[in-house]
């Protein structure tokens, strides 16, 4: 064989290993990016399908859209099946155990894990929860165990039923459920404050009375006072500008301090109880309110106005408004 045609041949076998050489390369580096280009997918998925909420405790981050739900207080309770979700695990109600009678029919099949103020760890275990709603005023000492069990949403309160419709929006990933269901609630609460405008005693001051054993109270804000606030009563007369949440009064000289155009009472339907409801209303001091001189005592459903402290409670207490002075819904 020449010279020539010996170079020629090993010139070709360099130049087809050198093709097979890049051809590798590019194939392997085509690999490579369908895995990148998939691995970033997958991130972004995942990133987009994680849930981040702010709360009382902190920010807490659900990796999915929660289904199998836990509710801690009465409140969460009321408002969860605002979206058409029945929770797995509640606690009991307060009365009417082992839950309120409004509600009760939606939650035959729910599981009881406890008290409010005591819920049981291993129950709520046991429910493989995906999601957990609970109050710091409730909660705040258990809230990391309720954490190492399932992602945790805490209101900081258990009356906010605003606050409380915002979490579980956010936890559910249903914000916009949240939205239409507190701009519902605006709309009736502008209806109410247009029609009650009309009346010719308006404006009007408020008080929410409840009486016990050995004293009586004042619930100046809380969930009641906040809604009728919200919907343009003003404070008891004596408390304007206090800044106070629930005022408890331990002997029949204070009774000037429930005075105001309007009381909403509750009480427990007990001797006791019914013994100083007689003594405390039959006062002199009782007796020369503006309220009970204008015959505006309403009794009121302690549950909705007082135990409950949802979004659907707040309604039936709205509800209860439009009643007692007359309005048309």
């Amino acid at each position: 064989m020449n010279k020539k045609l010996l170079l020629l041949i090993v010139a070709c076998l360099v130049s087809a290993f050198v093709l097979a050489a890049c051809g590798g390369s590019e194939e392997e580096s085509t690999d490579a990016t369908e895995s990148d280009n998939g691995t970033a997918s997958e991130e972004t998925e995942s990133e987009g399908g994680a849930i981040e909420v702010e709360h009382a405790m902190g920010t807490t981050t659900l990796e999915e859209k929660p289904e199998r739900v836990v509710s801690l207080y009465q409140g969460a309770t009321d408002t969860v099946l605002e979206f058409d979700v029945t929770p797995v695990g509640v606690v009991e109600s307060w009365v009417q155990v082992p839950m309120y009678d409004y509600i009760k029919e939606d939650l035959q099949d729910v599981t009881y894990v406890g008290q409010e103020t005591q819920p049981n760890l291993e129950e709520i275990a046991a429910l493989e929860p995906d999601v957990i709603f609970a109050s710091q005023i409730r909660h705040e000492e258990i809230y990391e165990q309720l954490s190492e069990i399932a992602p945790t949403i805490v209101n900081e309160t258990i009356y906010d039923f605003k606050e409380t419709t915002n979490l579980i929006g956010q936890a559910l990933g249903e914000e916009e459920k949240a939205e239409t269901l507190l701009s519902d609630w605006e709309s009736r609460i502008a209806d109410f404050q247009e029609k009650i405008n009309g009346d010719e005693n308006w404006l009007m001051s408020a008080a929410v009375l409840n009486y016990r054993a050995d004293h009586a109270r004042i619930y100046v804000t809380g969930f009641a006072g906040s809604i009728l606030q919200e919907a343009g009563f003003q404070e008891p007369i004596e408390l304007q500008g206090e800044n106070e949440e629930i005022v408890m009064l331990n002997d029949k000289e204070a009774i000037p301090q429930m005075n105001a155009d309007v009381f909403f009472q509750f009480m427990e339907d007990t001797p006791d109880v019914q013994k100083t409801f007689e003594e405390w209303t039959a006062h002199p001091l009782y007796q020369n309110l503006e309220a009970v001189k204008n015959d505006n005592v309403f009794t009121v459903d302690e549950v909705a106005w007082n135990m409950a402290g949802g979004l659907q409670a707040a309604n039936l207490m709205l509800d209860d408004m439009y009643e007692y002075f007359e309005l048309e819904q």
